[in-house]
């Protein structure tokens, strides 16, 4: 049986109604490239005990989103737009990433997801990262098709001897951005393993984990089997999903 892969969903509202979401990028991926049984895990309040979800599924991917997550949750300032914040979301998703990687189930974690580990491990985020001293624009042109959008957007140097250099097979990459907020401060317990040309930090992994962690600021979801760093990223999930190894 493939391994049961939980995926928090996004909260919103559609014809009045709550929902509860994940774009469908996320699902093939991890269904075709890391040969898992992707299910969704509902951003409800109160939320679902993180002890019960360990026990439902193999490992996690935590998404990208067009939210944030909350600055309370790390001592940030007040948000510009409160609208853009998904509170059930990060009320799940960060007791979660904490079990998850203490107990050794991979993690898989992309954009937002990415952005919710380093919170989650005690880091900080960056709310506006165009607007920090040094740094570039890493946002997309909202007017421009997706396939621009989710193009190649800038290179990033892979930390050698790191898990993603073992997993890439090379020192550098090409690949799209689309965040407006990032890493600031990174959690104590994290390793960078990759940085954009401004040294924003674009993917890290947890030394010493029991289990396969890996969290990456740009989207490997998007046309996957098309690249060949998202097909490496999806089948050493995978790997670890079924092995243990990776």
């Amino acid at each position: 049986m493939a391994p049961k892969v939980g995926l928090v969903c996004d909260t919103g509202w559609d014809g009045g109604h709550p929902v509860h979401r994940v774009n469908q990028e996320y699902i093939e991926a991890l269904r075709d490239g890391a040969g898992a049984l992707p299910l969704l895990i509902p951003a409800l309040t109160p939320p679902l005990a993180a002890e019960e979800l360990l026990a439902a599924f193999d490992g996690f991917c935590f998404t990208g989103a067009v939210s944030n997550v909350d600055p309370a949750r790390y001592g940030g300032h007040a948000p510009r737009d409160p609208a853009l914040l998904d509170r059930a979301r990060d009320a799940v998703s960060l007791p979660l990433i904490r079990a998850a990687v203490a107990a050794g189930k991979p993690v898989l974690a992309i954009c937002r997801g990415f952005q919710e580990l380093n919170v989650a491990l005690g880091g900080t985020l960056l709310q506006h990262v165009q607007e920090a001293p040094g740094r570039m624009d890493h946002r997309e042109d909202e007017a421009a098709p997706l396939e621009v959008q989710f193009g190649p957007a800038h290179a990033i140097a892979i930390v050698p001897d790191g898990l993603l250099a073992r997993i890439a097979g090379t020192g550098e990459a090409m690949v799209n951005s689309l965040h407006h907020q990032g890493v600031d401060r990174l959690a104590p317990p994290l390793k960078v393993e990759a940085t954009a040309p401004d040294s924003q930090i674009e993917a890290v992994s947890l030394p010493g984990s029991p289990g396969f962690l890996l969290g990456v600021q740009w989207h490997p979801e998007w046309r996957w089997a098309e690249n060949a760093l998202s097909r490496a990223i999806y089948a050493a999930f995978g790997k670890a999903l079924k092995s243990g190894k990776w």
